[in-house]
């Protein structure tokens, strides 16, 4: 299991509805839209040295889901910041943290599907954590879910939604053969990506990955076709079959909470020569550089 308890949390304090107390007291309402049926829109932050990468783009993705599913009411992003402030001001923290942001529809005034019965607002959760990228160098396994991801007239990857019931699933599936992840493909039977993370793969020298049709728009992702481009390395965004990424050169996964991992294995085929390879190691370098440089400021 790549995650696991870290004692520099012992002490931490989460922020519900701008109250900050410790987990064990923090207090969300059985009436709460997300406890109801995880009506509620999320995002993961990467804290580095006071800045957070990509919060500009992060609170647009959170407002457009947010938008998408009917909101009434959604925080100004100069709000939602703030109180990022304080939850991380409240907890010390400045580097090696990452930050899960969701934003519910609210309370309702009693149990029920609808919207209109909620009337109180949303309830913003700053959930801050020491917390080290979870993947390493040596990289993860994955095995094949036959669960897959959701059309877009069925639920729509573009909503960065609380309904990861499909995630958890293929999850399972990979618990099972004991690999660390799952891969899950889309209703055409395409690599889409990971239960947590976006995939990619290089082959021949070329940087490929699934187009965002069965899967959210990362901002990982984005960052890393950016970097490419800027690198001169050719890359290609299309469909892509499971054995594409079998015979690929190289695999590597993608996520603010684990930022580039080389994948070594897929259903028991070692991938190129096991370890984490060449065009990799450019992104991987690539990256680090870019997260460490820049971002918005907020501690």
């Amino acid at each position: 299991m790549k995650q696991s308890y870290d004692p520099r949390n012992d002490q931490l304090l989460v922020n519900v509805g701008g109250v900050l107390s410790a987990p064990h007291e923090a207090r969300i309402s059985p009436f709460d839209s997300v406890v109801q049926g995880g009506d509620a829109v999320w995002e993961g932050l990467r804290l580095h040295d006071g800045r957070i990468f990509a919060l500009t783009e992060h609170l647009a993705r959170l407002r457009r889901s947010a938008r998408a599913l009917a909101f009434t009411e959604v925080p100004t992003d100069e709000e939602i910041t703030a109180e990022i402030t304080r939850t991380l001001q409240a907890n010390g923290m400045r580097d090696d943290v990452h930050v899960r942001l969701t934003l519910t529809r609210g309370v309702k005034v009693t149990s029920g599907m609808d919207p209109r019965l909620n009337t109180a607002g949303p309830t913003l959760i700053v959930l801050a954590e020491f917390k080290s990228p979870v993947y390493d160098d040596a990289g993860i396994t994955l095995v094949t879910a036959s669960v897959r991801r959701h059309r877009a007239d069925s639920l729509d990857p573009k909503i960065h939604h609380n309904n990861l019931l499909t995630s958890i699933l293929a999850k399972i599936e990979a618990n099972v053969a004991g690999a660390d992840d799952a891969l899950m493909l889309d209703d055409a039977g395409f690599v889409a990506e990971t239960n947590a993370t976006h995939v990619f793969h290089v082959a021949d020298g070329v940087l490929h990955t699934p187009t965002t049709r069965a899967c959210p728009e990362g901002i990982t992702r984005a960052t890393v076709l950016e970097l490419g481009a800027e690198l001169g390395i050719a890359t290609e965004v299309g469909d892509h079959s499971q054995t594409q990424l079998y015979t690929a050169d190289e695999v590597f996964v993608t996520g603010t909470m684990g930022g580039l991992a080389p994948v070594v294995a897929i259903d028991g085929r070692v991938i190129g020569t096991g370890a984490r390879g060449p065009v990799t190691e450019r992104l991987v370098t690539a990256y680090a550089a870019r997260t460490a440089t820049s971002g918005v400021q907020v501690v």
